[in-house]
């Protein structure tokens, strides 16, 4: 049995190492990444591709686009995308098992080439730089996740390559995200920014790390607080990625509790990419993950199938 350890931050890790060509660095980082996986299912990682400016640039047009009156937004809002493209609007999205919405609005972009059914972005002509530095962002974040993903193959000692097809034109979804300002009193009893859930996707990468309020479940029951440096992205296991494992890589319970009363009328924004793989990917876990310790937990399914069940339990999809 590996020995379970109970991390009080996440482990921070160099992308740069595992792209390095040196052997040693590489295999280093494949067993750190894994063992952080394994146990807490967060780390922090450098060296992923975003620069500084990108990243000020999509924040500045981000507050520019939630700062615009809602008619404006509303523009955006398709409900017939299941919220998976556009303006996703305040009170839409509750988390599974709660009955109270996220206090939270958002924007959607998806694969700038959709290929077959996938939807086109909807984007805002209002706001050109919003536009042009999501879909950057986008493809720069869609990279780093795949040399992840890449890691993750060789630590589940599976090709290297494994999961570049699946993941090729897939689902991925980045999130720009407005926590917005927050009464007092008037906010609904039991409501918070985002309730404790774990992602439906494969990975996620979390940008910016403005990340105040972020706390990940620890296993003997801790919540602990995420901190990240400026030049950091924040990535942790999705439930496709768990499903997949049998739960040797844990997606973890993650929440963003509202802030101390005195800071309540701030704006918090957040920027995550969920990388999702294509629809058609089998999620029937690995044969290498099942033992007699670790029976299978999961019924099989698609990655298609389980985005629809989750989408519906979120209450975006009728």
């Amino acid at each position: 049995m590996v020995e379970e350890e109970l991390y009080d931050e996440i482990p921070s890790l160099d992308l740069a190492d595992f792209t390095s060509g040196d052997p040693e660095l590489k295999a280093n980082f494949v067993q750190n990444l894994g063992r952080a996986f394994n146990q807490i299912g967060f780390v922090a990682i450098r060296n992923h591709g975003l620069t500084s400016e990108l990243t000020k640039k999509l924040y500045d047009s981000a507050k520019g686009f939630f700062s615009s009156p809602d008619a404006l937004k509303q523009k955006y809002e398709h409900p017939e995308l299941s919220g998976q493209r556009g303006y996703i609007g305040k009170g839409k999205e509750t988390a599974k098992g709660f009955k109270v919405a996220d206090l939270k609005e958002f924007y959607h972009i998806g694969q700038p080439e959709p290929e077959g059914e996938m939807p086109a972005n909807v984007l805002p002509e209002e706001f050109p730089a919003f536009s042009q530095s999501t879909v950057t962002a986008y493809r720069t974040l869609e990279s780093a996740g795949k040399q992840l993903l890449r890691a993750i193959a060789l630590y589940l000692e599976l090709p290297e390559n494994y999961f570049d097809d699946k993941v090729k034109n897939g689902d991925s979804i980045l999130r720009a995200l407005h926590y917005f300002p927050l009464d007092p009193d008037t906010t609904p009893d039991g409501a918070v920014r985002a309730a404790p859930h774990g992602d439906i996707n494969l990975i996620t990468l979390l940008m910016g790390a403005s990340a105040d309020g972020l706390e990940v479940l620890r296993r003997d029951g801790k919540w602990i607080g995420i901190t990240a440096l400026p030049d950091q992205v924040v990535v942790n296991v999705g439930d496709m990625l768990d499903r997949l494992t049998n739960h040797k890589l844990k997606s973890t319970i993650h929440q963003v509790v509202n802030p101390p009363r005195e800071k309540m009328n701030q704006s918090r924004y957040s920027i995550p990419f969920f990388m999702h793989p294509r629809s058609d990917m089998d999620l029937t876990s690995l044969e290498s993950c099942i033992d007699t310790q670790n029976p299978k937990i999961y019924v099989d399914m698609t990655a298609g199938e389980f985005l629809n069940e989750r989408l519906i339990e979120l209450g975006l999809k009728k």
